[in-house]
């Protein structure tokens, strides 16, 4: 009896193209199919791949942006000379009267290509058999591939040509595509520089407002479980380090930071519904034109857009960008995006001192971002190591789409269970730390000002002061180095319930706000832009990131005061 052969698939596709969703169902429908078992592996960028073990690459497309997602193929090529398309939502693009001939797209393109659907599985079953003749066949070496033979250079222009008049003649319309539909009517609004920025304003401020409206209530409740909880630890347990350890330092910390987790679902919700609609498409689209005001295409505004995620994944996304000192550049202008990790600060700051503004003040910090990472890109690529033509402008743009609640139920979890482990490993640990330090010697919280935390936080106050900083901000400033979420915990450990009584005012609380946002988010992200750039520019950047986050802060500071008093 023959054994049955295993075989591993790298599964690769553009960030919307359903490829988990297709992983999934893959692996599922192979793991016994026609005598060969199939390990389907997700991966999220061509870098990863050169560091995996495979045995074919599935390049996952989304139907509904043929051009932007066929632009991964040569990379492909290059990674691995079997290679399989599966054109995902096939029946999206059916729907709205365009077909494509796959079969003519397969013998330009010199590889198998094969239309599916994630959502209903049709059109797995000939993907499978596609990658089982691939494994049979040998391929030409990639030199000698149709995409690139007789070209005097391969590069990504004189392939964007190719793909571009590939798809002229493959991808077929219907003969009342020239009159305008309704979404097409629409795309025009959100894409025209004059009316889509301020519907996209109108929409970030209402998603905003909503995070707080929606998650208020849910807030407030975890909030009285927790103070209930913290004050039958205080009565039941006796006095000393280990009640104080655990009251002071576990509960009010990690305790504090657990109550925005309602904000935190909210927020993703929706902007994964922006995401799954083809709307944060739009987004990207509309930034085009401002990336170029900075020297940037607009490719480059996916791994931003990704940045208000996580800093990491975005840093690791700009690698598909193929001009050196564009994603280099793009990956210095990341950290400046607001990622989840600073979310709890902001929520927990907003909630306590911006009680009427709470959506206003959480997008002008979002927006703050991408003014100073835009700044900063412009005066980057004046000069000599930066300094080159500007590529030409994106012209393609998927349809509007249904969002799948799967997809936006996966996004949410991957976000809250990253948020826990978080807190259970990292916070956690920091908020022991800052308890002990503020515990001992005197082994008393009331003698706060005796405390090795305090020595700490004094050698910082001089430097802080200017900004409207005691020595508690300074040091929950410093605890934000290994992670944001640390901020709010070490926050909730030193004032406790003595924040009527503390430095902070509206003023000191936005100014603490800037700082967060424009400081280096996490030992990760330097780490990741070490790896992908080099020491010099992640140096680079946290000493850029630290003065630019100094100077936000005091011009927040001291306007704020001139204004507000």
């Amino acid at each position: 009896m023959e054994l049955e052969r295993s075989h591993r698939i790298a599964l690769i596709g553009l960030p919307g193209s359903g490829k988990t969703a297709l992983c999934s169902r893959l692996n599922e429908l192979g793991n016994r199919f026609e005598g060969r078992h199939f390990v389907f592996d997700e991966y999220h960028t061509v870098q990863e791949l050169k560091n995996a073990s495979y045995d074919v690459i599935l390049q996952v497309v989304d139907a509904t942006d043929l051009e932007q997602n066929l632009s991964l193929t040569p990379q492909l090529i290059d990674a691995h000379q079997r290679l399989v398309i599966a054109i995902n939502r096939y029946d999206l693009l059916l729907a709205t009267d365009h077909w494509l001939d796959y079969e003519a797209l397969s013998t330009m393109m010199g590889v198998p290509v094969q239309v599916v659907s994630a959502s209903t599985g049709d059109g797995l079953e000939a993907v499978l058999r596609d990658i089982i003749a691939t494994l049979e066949r040998n391929t030409l070496h990639s030199d000698e591939h149709p995409i690139y033979k007789g070209w005097e250079q391969q590069n990504e222009e004189a392939y964007a040509g190719y793909i571009h008049g590939a798809l002229t003649q493959t991808l077929h319309h219907s003969p009342h595509d020239k009159k305008k539909t309704r979404l097409e009517k629409i795309d025009r609004i959100l894409t025209n520089k004059w009316t889509g920025f301020p519907i996209l304003a109108v929409v970030l401020f209402i998603v905003f407002e909503c995070t707080f409206a929606l998650g208020e209530p849910i807030q407030d409740w975890l909030q009285t479980g927790i103070d209930a909880l913290y004050a039958v630890i205080v009565q039941h347990m006796p006095a000393g380090w280990f009640t104080s350890l655990i009251a002071d330092g576990i509960v009010m910390g990690v305790g504090t930071l657990l109550t925005a987790l309602p904000n935190i679902i909210i927020l993703f919700f929706f902007l994964s519904l922006m995401e799954d609609s083809g709307y944060m498409a739009r987004i990207a689209y509309l930034m085009d034109g401002v990336m170029h005001v900075v020297g940037l295409h607009g490719r480059s505004a996916i791994p931003l857009l990704m940045g208000f995620d996580c800093n990491v994944p975005a840093i690791i996304a700009a690698k598909d960008i193929i001009d050196k000192k564009d994603r280099t550049l793009t990956m210095l202008m990341v950290p400046f995006m607001s990622c989840s990790a600073r979310l709890p600060v902001y929520i927990l700051f907003i909630s306590i001192f911006f009680e009427s503004y709470k959506g206003l003040v959480l997008m002008s910090l979002y927006l703050l971002g991408l003014l100073m990472s835009f700044c900063f890109a412009f005066i980057l690529k004046h000069t000599k190591w930066f300094r080159k033509p500007t590529d030409e402008k994106v012209n393609e743009l998927p349809d509007f789409r249904l969002p799948r609640w799967d997809s936006i139920l996966r996004h949410i979890w991957f976000r809250v269970s990253d948020f826990l482990k978080k807190i259970s490993t990292v916070v956690l640990c920091a908020s022991i730390i800052i308890w002990a330090l503020e515990y001992f010697p005197a082994q008393d919280l009331e003698h706060i000002e005796s405390s090795w935390l305090a020595s700490i936080g004094h050698l910082l106050e001089p430097l802080m002061s200017p900004l409207g900083f005691d020595w508690k901000m300074s040091v929950c400033l410093l605890t934000g180095v290994p992670a944001k979420e640390a901020i709010a915990a070490t926050f909730a450990i030193l004032y406790g319930s003595d924040i009527a009584t503390s430095a902070f005012t509206p003023v000191t609380a936005y100014a603490f706000l800037v700082f967060t946002l424009l400081y280096f988010p996490c030992v990760a992200t330097v780490s990741t832009l070490r790896k992908e750039t080099n020491a010099a520019w992640a140096t680079l950047s946290v000493v850029n990131s630290l003065v630019i986050a100094w100077l936000g802060a005091f011009v927040a500071f001291h306007l704020g005061t001139l204004i507000f008093g």
